[in-house]
């Protein structure tokens, strides 16, 4: 296990039982590649936490969309114990196996969050002060969830990988937004977009 950032012994702890979990269920539903598993500290929780690092404190309602194996939302929602923010985190992720295995890991580590197995199309607005997804979908499209579930005064984290930059230049080109980026922590190729004024289609767009 790679060394954590300062967190308490009971958010490490709550991190080795989800860890285990997801090791155990991973062969049956492919929660995560097999090769990343070998990495799995850094990869996956670690890169989670730096988003925690970037949002605005006190967070009231996180929510995070395509939730899949619970990067960033579980690892979000297990700091929060300690972190006392955010307030809740709901999860949002149309495979029925996979919310099984988040509200496994919900239970086994004692945290509060809440699992919406829907997708995310379908929900009406979830007026989250916090958005984030990773490795969902393009800019793009992440800029039509944000504007339809994030608050006025929310912000959307989303980290982006090598091809950050074509991905923001295409969304300027179709949306209205501010950004800031933050380097990613854990691949010196990648950012975390962290995105304000809930983002509007330009009038101009093609």
């Amino acid at each position: 296990m790679k060394a954590l950032p300062d967190v308490s012994r009971e958010t490490t702890d709550r991190l080795k039982i989800y860890a285990d979990l997801l090791e155990k269920w991973n062969p049956r539903i492919n929660l995560v590649s097999r090769k990343s598993l070998e990495h799995l500290w850094t990869r996956h929780f670690i890169d989670s936490m730096q988003l925690l690092e970037i949002a605005e404190k006190p967070t009231g309602r996180w929510v995070d969309i395509g939730s899949g194996a619970g990067f960033p939302g579980l690892v979000i929602a297990i700091l929060s114990v300690s972190a006392g923010s955010p307030e809740h985190v709901t999860l949002v992720e149309s495979d029925a196996r996979k919310c099984a295995f988040l509200r496994t890991v919900i239970r086994e580590t004692g945290i509060a969050a809440t699992v919406i197995n829907q997708r995310i199309e379908t929900l009406g607005a979830l007026k989250a002060d916090v958005l984030s997804a990773r490795a969902l979908a393009d800019l793009n499209l992440l800029l039509g969830f944000a504007s339809r579930h994030l608050r006025e005064t929310g912000t959307a984290i989303f980290p982006k990988g090598a091809s950050w930059k074509k991905e923001l230049e295409a969304a300027q080109r179709k949306w209205h937004f501010d950004h800031h980026l933050v380097k990613s922590k854990t691949d010196a190729n990648a950012v975390i977009m962290a995105i304000t004024g809930v983002p509007r289609v330009r009038s101009n767009a093609p």
